[in-house]
């Protein structure tokens, strides 16, 4: 007769503590920079097998903040996310290629990336940066991590073309996580 001490690990997204953004170049010669808040996430680790973890990421299109208003409706409009019919962006790993154990060790992750019900699959690569008590007596981690990503490929297609060549806004989308985790016991 054997008996299962596999454990499962969760952790909670502290978006308080967490910063999602993406950038794209603006008249092909300008990086314009955004984030998204109220960021819900989850780590699920089964048996300590970093490699076998699940994350899974809900981002409120509403959320979405440039700095500039105008700007930010725009990408909020059917020309761009529609936070009406679409109101999430999701992100669902499908693996993780290597594993950390120190701060600084470095790994891929990869997942399903959904946008306007368009999925398609993206690498981020991870930083792990280390892990921490906190005053309340609870465990936190923190990871960094970088991507990119096509955006015509999930139907983000809106554009206009410049007299001077190129185009206003381009294709490619670069994000950069900062990303703290919560231990739930």
């Amino acid at each position: 007769m054997s008996t299962s001490t596999e454990t499962t690990t969760v952790w909670k997204l502290d978006p308080a503590h967490s910063t999602l953004e993406f950038s794209a170049k603006h008249m092909m010669i300008t990086t314009v920079k955004g984030r998204f808040g109220d960021v819900e996430g989850t780590i699920t680790v089964p048996d300590g097998q970093v490699r076998d973890a699940g994350v899974e990421v809900q981002i409120p299109v509403s959320s979405i903040d440039t700095g500039v208003d105008k700007r930010d409706d725009h990408l909020r409009s059917d020309d761009f996310l529609n936070a009406e019919k679409h109101p999430h962006i999701e992100f669902r790993s499908t693996g993780v290629d290597g594993t950390f154990q120190k701060a600084g060790d470095t790994f891929k992750l990869r997942g399903d990336l959904t946008i306007r019900d368009t999925t398609k699959p993206v690498v981020l690569d991870v930083t792990y940066e280390g892990e921490g008590q906190d005053p309340w007596g609870g465990t936190r981690r923190s990871f960094s991590a970088t991507g990119k990503l096509d955006r015509r490929e999930f139907g983000l297609t809106w554009n206009q073309a410049l007299e001077t060549g190129g185009v206003l806004v381009s294709n490619e989308v670069r994000m950069a996580l900062d990303v703290q985790v919560v231990r739930q016991d």
